[in-house]
């Protein structure tokens, strides 16, 4: 038997959400094959009968469960997928030290031990499930199809490219070997520190308070992770961020190499006005074959993605669609 970490889960509805009576819902934990014991919530539809086609949740980057992965989820349950909304690996309730660390190869497998664990529960057929990555856990869930052949469809919502914003900087503004270097630089300068204070400084989640000369994209994630609409505790986002040296294999990597060979079906999801919507364009074009799709939102934003922001921009019913069509029964 695989070896867990007990993990201190909270037992109250603490999501930024409401609690829906159309689903039943408990929290669960899986170990991956680091292992880590990642925490998750489940999401059944009530009074469900027989083996169900199953999706697996996470996002966005940085952020925890009880914000969009769990609202993503929830949803989905309400019409009619089991699903799970897990904390990355090192964040939120999840078990991994030191804490607000990562690397894409855990990533990866973080979602693939969510697979793991949708596939031997009693009311989930193996052979249908998806996945959704939202914001840079798109990247990942698209990294993690390169690879899953069990994966049978996958949604990424307003995707980041984390390793292409680690190694070129936003808007590709960083992209030269200078600027490459200086990060280096930093970065190794700063493990040189924190292995002399034995602790890991954090980079700070969204800047607080809010400059007034901000970039609109920063305002956004402020307007999300910094307010009601979407703060929680454990968010790394609305808090102290990430550990400064937690991007490393980030810019010491490219996610995508194989996304060509995607075989199963992908629905990329993006905002017309996000910040974010060239990094979806330009991934896009890597992909093959007639089961891809590319869905601009009109007039939104990145994190209206998150919630559905002040017009219900997530488009659940084209999610269904597309989950009902490649999740179906042989």
């Amino acid at each position: 038997m695989m070896k867990t970490e007990e993990l201190k889960l909270v037992t109250e509805w603490d999501k930024t959400f409401a609690k829906s009576d159309k689903v039943d819902h408990k929290k669960v934990a899986f170990v991956n094959h680091f292992g880590i014991t990642l925490a998750a919530d489940m999401y059944v539809p009530k009074d469900a009968k027989g083996k169900l086609a199953a999706i697996a949740v996470s996002g966005p980057f940085g952020a925890c469960k009880e914000q969009s992965s769990g609202l993503y989820a929830q949803t989905m349950a309400e019409r009619g997928f089991v699903t799970v909304a897990f904390d990355p690996s090192f964040t939120g309730e999840s078990g991994g030290f030191p804490r607000a660390m990562h690397s894409p190869d855990i990533d990866v497998e973080d979602f693939q031990a969510a697979v793991d664990f949708l596939s031997v529960q009693d009311n989930v057929d193996p052979e249908r499930i998806g996945i959704i990555g939202i914001c840079g856990w798109g990247g990942m869930a698209l990294q993690t199809a390169c690879f899953d052949t069990r994966i049978k469809a996958t949604v990424t919502a307003t995707m980041y490219d984390m390793s292409r914003i680690a190694g070129n900087g936003y808007f590709d503004s960083e992209d030269s070997k200078e600027a490459r270097k200086a990060a280096r630089d930093a970065v190794n300068k700063q493990r040189t520190e924190d292995y002399r204070n034995g602790s890991y400084v954090r980079a700070g989640g969204v800047v607080d308070p809010l400059p007034k000369d901000a970039p609109f994209f920063v305002k956004d994630y402020y307007d999300y992770y910094k307010t009601d609409r979407g703060y929680h505790v454990r968010s790394l986002n609305s808090n102290d961020g990430w550990a400064v040296t937690a991007g490393t294999s980030l810019a010491n990597t490219r996610l995508f190499t194989y996304a060509g060979e995607i075989d199963s079906a992908v629905l990329m999801i993006h905002g017309e006005k996000a910040h974010s919507c060239y990094m979806s364009r330009d991934t896009f074009k890597l992909l093959n074959g007639e089961n891809k799709e590319l869905m601009i939102i009109p007039g939104a934003v990145h994190t209206d993605l998150y919630d559905g922001g002040d017009n219900d921009y997530i488009p659940f019913d084209k999610m269904t669609a597309f989950f009902e069509e490649y999740l179906k029964e042989e």
